[in-house]
């Protein structure tokens, strides 16, 4: 798990499943994607190698893509020279390599507590629903779909954004309590133009991107995207080339992590059990190749290709 030098750092304002946040000031924060991973919304107790650097460089490809669409909260990565430099400016004592290439300066938003789930597929959580009682989100579906099966549409199914335990469905009405009549219409659509936006670039390079989950705070009255966009923690990736409905996909994300954790027998509450080693190298493996196939960059890591 990476260990972060705490005397290199401002004081720790958050600490969640996978990162570390600072306060740096100046209306200004400091994201460090850790090693963590968590599966059921339970932190697993071993890291995965590299890949805190995965979802920072990839949540900056996408921000980055993105800000057509809406705005983001990203000022600067420090896995590139502008970033680094802002990073030296604002922090009172050098980063480590590691720590500075896989954090983010972030503009300072009110969060708002919501997880804005966009599902493309049949896929998760949405199939053991629809098994269980012909719905989606609360939504009745046609009869006969199978799991990896695409909706005609995407369907918009939040979560509540819970500290500790599990994240938990909210109806429209929840979300309209939460935040009103005018901001839930918004949330909503725009979770959902950036998710087909990226099912659509995704899918050129061979990656189909079956849902995702994405985070809004407000600066002011301004809507922004927030923490972490389109990686492999907060999305399901298959192969294209592989698609098969009826089955579960070949994919490119932590599903290789959860499918493990099923066949184990853990009860999907803490403690959760060690990871084996090829369970481990195989997950970095993926979040890799789902980092070269979107972006169409080699993955390179502290001048040294494939880290």
């Amino acid at each position: 798990m990476t260990i972060v030098a705490e005397t290199h750092l401002p004081n720790l304002l958050h600490r969640g499943k996978v990162r570390d946040t600072y306060d740096l000031g100046q209306g200004l924060l400091l994201m460090i994607a850790t090693d963590r991973i968590s599966a059921f919304d339970v932190v697993l107790p071993t890291a995965i190698p590299q890949k805190g650097l995965v979802l920072s460089r990839l949540s900056a490809y996408w921000f980055n893509k993105t800000r057509h669409i809406v705005p983001n909260h990203l000022v600067a990565l420090g896995d590139d020279a502008k970033g680094l430099g802002k990073l030296r400016e604002l922090l009172p004592a050098s980063l480590s390599p590691d720590i500075a290439a896989r954090a983010m300066v972030v503009k300072k938003a009110e969060r708002i507590d919501m997880e804005c789930v966009v599902r493309g597929y049949m896929a998760g959580s949405a199939w053991a629903e629809y098994q269980a009682s012909g719905t989606v989100g609360d939504r009745a579906m046609p009869a006969r779909l199978r799991e990896g099966d695409p909706f005609p549409q995407p369907i918009f199914t939040p979560t509540t954004k819970a500290e500790t335990g599990h994240d938990l469905p909210m109806s429209p009405r929840d979300v309209r309590d939460m935040v009103g009549e005018e901001m839930a219409q918004r949330l909503e659509d725009v979770s959902i133009r950036v998710y087909q936006y990226a099912r659509d670039h995704a899918l050129s390079r061979g990656i189909i991107i079956a849902d995702t989950k994405v985070e809004f705070g407000l600066m002011g009255t301004e809507l922004i995207l927030i923490d972490e966009l389109l990686t492999p923690d907060s999305s399901r990736f298959w192969d294209a080339s592989l698609y098969e409905p009826g089955r579960s996909q070949p994919n490119f994300d932590k599903q290789y992590v959860r499918d493990w954790l099923i066949a184990s027998g853990w009860d999907r509450e803490p403690p959760a059990p060690e990871l084996p080693s090829e369970v481990v190298d195989k997950t970095r493996t993926r979040y890799i190749e789902a980092y070269e196939r979107i972006t169409g960059k080699r993955w390179v890591v502290l001048g040294k290709a494939g880290g």
